[in-house]
């Protein structure tokens, strides 16, 4: 009996914790700070109020975060879908991968020359801040949703530019200095990383997609227990074949978000919850990680801010602007693409794996991360609505809809589409009777606009962010789109 009322008194503990975790999203909406910063560092105070409660090994972090990352990845790629995917696929790619390799730069140039910091380690600290975090800035934004590509743009971009920095670091910790030779054999690694785990992701996006569609199971339950144990398999298969994990499930996540299967919407939802438990597991572990202590010391704060505020103002605007040329994005949008460039878990993952090699002064370099992390969490990440604002960037209010209208059927129906009016597609602000749908073959069936259905008459005026329902035949998809979705060219 001992022993149970400890383990039930261990549950209890780390339950509550969870679920002050989960409602602390409510005390974000009125401090503007993201949700993930208050339980990062609601951890680290336990840790140091409690020292009976201890850091977790190096190991441990890894592999949990890695978990977690696993899931937040893979989620991060169905809420994008190959649509969305495709219409900033050049500005997702130059961003996330060269916007990575422009910062590393500029930030390890920085810590060299202002903190003289040895080349080496001034490039794996630099690695480490280099990814973003997008789930960071739309925290903050609470129940505003951005328009336009500069969304699609910042969660593609963290998405390729995570694996991108898990890569260079695994890379440069295995070449272990910065000869010739080591560069050689970091580009070798980095680029067999990134091509196999992009072919093993966009594979097996395409069979977890067949696998659904084909593959029938008994209880509605069992489709969203075989979704969850199938991405850590992609995982699995890429790094055992020597690629990257991470970018394998982002891209099958991409491939998988807009398939057509079997309970596709309630497997999106699925994943969007566990999404949502990674991401706090991941912040709970990596708080616990962190010695408060360390981060007053002069050699760590000071470096840390200023790379902090130099990376906010100066690096990441810059390395981002240079990507973005000829991305045809508005100047509001493009300007909060570069500003909202705020950094998550991953950066102190990647610091906790100086800790796990021994490095010299790595807990110097942990705690510079750390630093940087949290400055643009709190600062940079509490002065983000404020931006949007001043941007006038083009936003929408997004409410919960917890009730639904639906039908269930046994087989696939045909030719029904789901969109979402556009702002500036053909459709927004016309009636319909403008948009001669017989002449297309169309016919809407349903519009949703806010919590409200909207009768549908030749005079009914359709708006951006009304939600349709569609009937059209199948391979007349890309034709709906362009009507509802893309911007006006007919």
């Amino acid at each position: 009996m001992p022993h149970a009322e400890g383990f039930a008194l261990v549950v209890l503990l780390i339950s509550t914790a969870g679920l002050v975790a989960v409602l602390s999203s409510r005390l974000t909406e009125w401090l503007r700070i993201p949700a993930p910063a208050l339980v990062l560092v609601a951890a680290a105070v336990v840790v140091a109020l409690a020292p009976g409660v201890g850091h977790p090994s190096a190991r441990a972090v890894d592999e949990l975060v890695t978990i977690a990352l696993v899931y937040i990845l893979f989620d991060g790629g169905m809420h994008i879908g190959v649509r969305r995917f495709r219409r900033a696929a050049g500005s997702i790619g130059a961003v996330g991968v060269l916007g990575t390799f422009l910062t590393t730069a500029g930030a390890a140039l920085l810590l060299h020359l202002a903190f003289a910091v040895p080349w080496y380690p001034a490039v794996l600290v630099a690695t480490a801040v280099a990814p973003t975090d997008p789930a960071i800035v739309f925290s903050v934004l609470g129940k505003r949703e951005v328009a336009g590509r500069s969304s699609t743009i910042l969660e593609g971009e963290s998405g390729a530019n995570d694996p991108v920095g898990i890569a260079l670091m695994g890379a440069l910790l295995a070449a272990g200095g910065l000869t010739h030779d080591a560069a050689r054999s970091v580009a070798g690694t980095f680029l067999l990383q990134m091509l196999v785990g992009g072919v093993v992701g966009w594979l097996g996006g395409r069979a977890l997609v067949w696998f659904i569609r084909t593959v029938t199971l008994p209880t509605e339950s069992l489709y969203f227990l075989r979704t969850l144990v199938s991405v850590p398999i992609l995982y699995g298969l890429a790094t055992l074949a020597h690629g990257s994990g991470f970018l394998a499930v982002f891209v099958a996540g991409i491939v998988a978000g807009d398939a057509r299967a079997p309970y596709m919407r309630e497997i999106r939802r699925f994943h969007g919850a566990v999404a949502g438990l990674s991401e706090i597991t991941a912040f709970v572990v990596l708080g616990l990680s962190v010695d408060l202590g360390a981060l007053r010391h002069s050699d760590v704060l000071v470096p840390g801010l200023v790379l902090a505020v130099v990376l906010a103002v100066v690096i990441r605007p810059v390395a981002a602007g240079l990507c973005l040329r000829g991305s045809r994005l508005r100047r509001n949008e493009e300007g909060f693409v570069l500003f909202a460039g705020l950094k998550g878990a991953v950066p102190i993952l990647l610091a906790e794996m100086l800790r796990a090699v021994d490095l010299a002064n790595a807990e110097r370099w942990f705690a510079i991360v750390v630093v940087v992390v949290v400055f643009s969490v709190l600062v940079q990440g509490s002065l983000t609505p404020v931006v949007a604002r001043r941007l006038r960037l083009p936003m929408r209010t997004v409410v919960p809809e917890p009730w639904s209208v639906g039908v269930r059927l046994r087989d696939e129906p045909s030719g029904v589409h789901r969109l979402t009016v556009t702002s500036g597609s053909y459709a927004d602000g016309r009636p319909l009777a403008d948009l001669d749908l017989e002449a297309e073959d169309l016919w809407l069936s349903v519009v949703v606009r806010g919590r409200e259905l909207v009768r549908v008459t030749g005079e009914t005026v359709l708006r951006a962010g009304d939600e349709l329902l569609v009937l059209a035949d199948t391979d007349q998809r890309d034709a709906v789109a362009r009507l509802f979705e893309d911007p006006a060219t007919r």
